[in-house]
C-alpha cells in the first residue's frame, strides 16, 4: 500500500502542463442578489414594527362592547375624537367646538366618502358626545361609526364581562 502518483486527464507524460492565462480576470457576468435581499428583509422588519405605531395618538379610554369591528375603505379614515375633558380633535388638531362645524364642512368638500369615525373616552357624559354628533352630521358626514374596544359585554348574558373591567 504505496502512494503513488496519478497521471493527469488529458496526457500522458509530463508535458501535459496547464498554461495560465495571464492578464486581467474575466468579468463576472451574474447579478448577486444576495445584499439586495438581506436589504429587503431589514425594511420588511422595520415596516413591520413601526406599522402599529402609525396610529392616532391622542390617548382616550374607550368603552368596550359586543361589536364587530368596521370594514376598511380606500380613504384613510377621518377621526374625531372627545377626551376626557372633553376637547374635540379631528385626526390629531385640537379644534374649538364652534370651530368643528365650518371645519368639518371644509374637510367633507375634499373627501369622496361620508364616513367619520368617532372616539369618545368613557368619561364623557351622553350629552357631550350627542353634541359632537349632531356637529359631525351638520359638517357634512352622516355615516358616523362609534370606536370602541372590543371584549366587552356579550350579547345574552352568556359570559359576560363584568361591567368597567
Amino acid at each position: 500500500m504505496g502512494a503513488g502518483v496519478m497521471p493527469q486527464a488529458g496526457g500522458g507524460g509530463g508535458g501535459g502542463r496547464r498554461r495560465r492565462r495571464r492578464g486581467r480576470a474575466q468579468q463576472m457576468s451574474e447579478i448577486n442578489i444576495t445584499p439586495f435581499v438581506d436589504v429587503m428583509l431589514v425594511l420588511l422588519i422595520i415596516f413591520m414594527v413601526a406599522a402599529p405605531l402609525m396610529t392616532v395618538g391622542v390617548p382616550v379610554e374607550l368603552p368596550r362592547t359586543a361589536a364587530s369591528s368596521l370594514p376598511m375603505d380606500e380613504e384613510e379614515p377621518l377621526t374625531v375624537t372627545i377626551t376626557a375633558t372633553g376637547a374635540v380633535t379631528i385626526q390629531t388638531t385640537e379644534v374649538p367646538f364652534e370651530d368643528l362645524v365650518g371645519r368639518l364642512q371644509a374637510i367633507a368638500a375634499e373627501r369622496r366618502s361620508d364616513r367619520i369615525y368617532l372616539r369618545a373616552d368613557g368619561q364623557n357624559a351622553w350629552n357631550r358626545v350627542a353634541e359632537v354628533m349632531g356637529a359631525l352630521n351638520a359638517g357634512g358626514f352622516s355615516n358616523i361609526g362609534l370606536v370602541t374596544d372590543v371584549g366587552g359585554p356579550r350579547l345574552g348574558g352568556a359570559g359576560a364581562a363584568e361591567p368597567g373591567g
